[in-house]
C-alpha cells in the first residue's frame, strides 16, 4: 500500500484491536470476510465507499444502513473505521478488511495456543496443491460451485486441521480475489505470522531437518534479524547437500548448487 492507505491502515487497526477483545473473533473473522465479498462483487458501493471527495461520517452512515443488524458490532465498528478513513486506490479498502479477517481468525488461534499449527497447517496445504495439479484444477476452477470447494476442503481436511486453518483455506479457495492459491496461502501465512512479530522462513533441503537442527537454525537467524523466525521447512531432492533459506527477498543459500551457480556468476561477471 502506498503512504496514505498505510497510514489509514494503521488508524483501522487501532480501532479493530479496540473492539476485538470482546467479540467472538471467529464470527468477526467471518463477518469481515462476508464484507470484503460484498465489496468485490459490488464496484458501485466500493466505489462510494472509498469515495475520497465524499465525508468519512456520510460513508459511515451508509455503512450502517446496509450492515446494521447483519453483523456484530466489532465488525460494524471495525468497517465503519475503514470507509472513513481514504485510501490511495479503491481496492485497497477491500484489501484492508480481509487482511483483518486473517487477522481475527489468527487471534482466535493464539488465544487457542494454536498459532504455530495454523502457520504449518497452511504451509503444508500449500505444499499438497502444488504437487497435485488435480487438486489444483478442481479447487481453482472458476465454473465450479462454491458449495463443492467446500464440500471437497471438508472431506479432505476436515479431520486434519483445525478450524483456523480450514476457515482461511476456504476463504482463499472461494474467494481468491484475483490471486493464485499458492500466493494466497502465502500471504495468510506471512500475516499469522506477524500475530507475533515473527517472520517466516521458507528453508529447502534435501533431507528432513531434525528437531535440534530446526532449534539452532531458529536460533542463528533470530539473532541475525533480531527477531522471532517462525520455520517452513520444505524437502526438496533437487537441494544437493546444504540448505537454502528465503526470507522476504532475502534468500541464504548454502547448497553446492547455490555455491556453483555464485562461482559461475563471478566469472561471467
Amino acid at each position: 500500500m502506498r503512504g496514505l492507505s498505510r497510514t489509514s491502515l494503521a488508524e483501522v487497526e487501532e480501532r479493530f484491536n479496540a473492539v476485538a477483545g470482546s467479540a467472538d473473533l471467529g464470527a468477526l473473522s467471518d463477518e469481515l470476510f462476508a464484507v470484503t465479498d460484498l465489496l468485490d462483487r459490488e464496484h458501485g458501493l466500493r466505489r462510494a465507499l472509498s469515495d475520497p471527495s465524499r465525508a468519512g461520517e456520510q460513508k459511515a452512515r451508509t455503512v450502517r444502513a446496509l450492515l446494521e443488524g447483519k453483523v456484530g458490532r466489532a465488525a460494524l465498528d471495525t468497517v465503519e473505521a475503514a470507509v472513513s478513513a481514504r485510501w490511495s486506490r479503491a481496492g485497497d479498502l477491500a484489501d484492508v478488511l480481509e487482511r483483518l479477517g486473517v487477522v481475527a481468525a489468527s487471534a482466535e488461534a493464539e488465544s487457542q495456543s494454536r498459532l504455530d499449527d495454523v502457520e504449518d497447517e497452511l504451509f503444508r496445504f500449500g505444499r499438497i496443491v502444488a504437487a497435485n495439479p488435480d487438486l489444483r484444477r478442481a479447487l481453482t476452477d472458476q465454473a465450479a460451485p462454491e458449495a463443492g470447494k467446500r464440500q471437497l476442503l471438508s472431506d479432505l481436511l476436515g479431520d486434519k486441521v483445525g478450524p483456523t486453518s480450514l476457515r482461511l483455506i476456504a476463504q482463499l479457495v472461494v474467494h481468491p480475489r484475483g490471486r493464485s492459491l499458492e500466493t494466497g496461502l502465502e500471504e495468510a501465512g506471512h500475516i499469522v505470522a506477524q500475530q507475533r512479530q515473527r517472520l517466516v522462513a521458507v528453508v529447502r533441503s534435501a533431507v528432513e531437518l531434525t528437531e535440534e537442527q530446526k532449534r539452532r537454525l531458529a536460533a542463528w537467524l533470530r539473532t541475525a534479524y533480531g527477531r522471532d523466525v517462525h520455520l517452513n521447512v520444505e524437502v526438496d531432492k533437487r537441494v544437493l547437500g546444504g540448505f537454502s533459506v528465503r526470507i522476504g527477498d532475502e534468500i541464504i543459500d548454502t547448497t553446492i548448487v547455490g555455491r556453483i551457480e555464485e562461482v559461475r556468476r563471478r566469472l561471467a561477471g
